[in-house]
């Protein structure tokens, strides 16, 4: 029957991304002090986690930093869905821990180096135990190596870096108790290249502008979305035309920002454009390019600093229309698996020095709560496109807790 390829198809969730990340499937920020503002760096310096964000402002460094720390993640997402009889569960994948490591030191006068280790997107969507979400079980874990090299001269700086990135995608579950299939063959990974681009411009000692872009990285994980799809029907042995390959893209952002510093206030803005719309994976699924604008404003004393800020970044899964099965079932894989709806994220965080070469800082996240519906009466076989229906509540909370060593 349809509705078992249905909840098949649902079980894809790994394709979507993350389920610890804000901005469709990537952190607001990295690092404690950019995800206190809001997920805002792309003109501010935030020291050796600048690497990834903006590579050139390691050029404002002195001396040797090495900064290590992680985000405790929890995403709490409801799914309630009136198709096939109904059912309603909360995922049980509630808890993340994201990685962080980075260094920066000078080379000379006019040269600094960076090296950075960071999780940046990973699924974690659990509805095992529940038949009629075919217990599906995802994991999509993502991780960047960066090596970085930042120029400075006067009131500018350029910079590039070398974004080495691993993807491991995971893909289970068993469709048996409604009449379907179970499927699962373990982890695939893959290993790929990108890079980062940066500058920046001093206007004046107080005000900064920047400008970074982040390349499309292109993974592949091989057997996992074409192996579950033909359980829908769309894979390379279903009923319908296949729109889905193994590839799924990292994809390219284009970033602005502004950092203005006034005694001990700095204050912080950014607009990041995230397209999804070209990344392979996201666009067979709809997905928009998202406009992402982030605040930040950081007041700093002898030896700590405080900071809040805000971030929103619409959802970037548009809802295609009821214009039959297959548009239903793709609006249903989305909203219920990879509920990637949050828009309203609110950051503090702070920062205490331990001593004279160590500080230890952290930051709070809050994403407000989003409630998102879509209609499946076609995918569960009513005349009424709208005859049955499926919503997804979604909030998150993230801390992030990292200590700083300047040398």
């Amino acid at each position: 029957m349809k509705f078992t390829r249905v909840f098949a198809f649902m079980a894809l969730a790994g394709l979507a991304g993350s389920a610890f990340a804000t901005n469709g499937d990537n952190l607001i920020g990295l690092g404690a002090q950019s995800r206190a503002l809001g997920g805002t760096g792309t003109a501010a310096f935030m020291g050796s986690e600048n690497a990834l964000t903006n590579p050139a402002l390691l050029g404002k460094m002195t001396g040797t930093e090495f900064a290590i720390g992680g985000t405790f993640f929890m995403p709490d997402v409801k799914a309630t869905a009136t198709t096939f009889g109904g059912g309603s569960a909360s995922s049980d994948a509630d808890l993340s821990v994201i990685p962080e490591v980075s260094l920066a030191t000078r080379i000379n006068d006019n040269l600094t180096f960076g090296l950075g280790m960071f999780g940046t997107a990973g699924m974690g969507v659990d509805y095992r135990g529940t038949d009629a979400l075919v217990n599906g079980y995802t994991n999509l874990q993502l991780m960047k190596f960066v090596p970085s090299l930042a120029y400075n001269s006067g009131p500018f700086g350029l910079g590039a870096a070398v974004v080495i990135q691993y993807g491991a995608l995971d893909i289970n579950y068993d469709a048996t108790a409604v009449g379907g299939q179970a499927f699962g063959e373990g982890t695939s990974s893959d290993l790929q290249l990108g890079f980062n681009l940066g500058g920046y411009f001093d206007v004046t000692k107080d005000l900064t502008l920047g400008l970074a872009y982040q390349s499309e990285i292109g993974m592949e994980y091989d057997g996992q979305l074409t192996g579950a799809a033909d359980g829908f029907g769309i894979g390379p042995n279903g009923f319908a035309p296949t729109i889905l390959s193994d590839k799924l893209a990292q994809p390219a952002e284009i970033k602005a920002g502004v950092a203005y510093t006034m005694g001990p206030w700095m204050f912080t803005g950014d607009y990041k454009r995230i397209m999804w719309s070209d990344a392979d994976g996201y666009k067979d699924f709809n997905w928009d390019d998202q406009d992402v604008f982030g605040l930040g404003v950081k007041y700093s004393a002898n030896g700590w600093w405080v900071g809040a800020g805000y971030n929103h970044g619409e959802d970037p899964i548009a809802v295609l229309p009821n214009a039959g099965y297959v548009n239903q079932a793709i609006n249903l894989f989305n909203n219920h698996f990879f509920p990637a709806v949050v828009e309203d994220h609110f950051t503090v965080g702070g920062g205490y020095a331990l001593g004279k070469h160590t500080m230890l800082e952290g930051a709070l996240v809050y994403a407000d709560d989003v409630s998102k519906t879509i209609d499946t009466g076609f995918v569960s076989q009513q005349a009424d496109p709208a005859a049955t229906s499926h919503t997804v509540d979604h909030s998150q909370l993230g801390v992030t807790i990292s200590v700083r060593m300047n040398f």
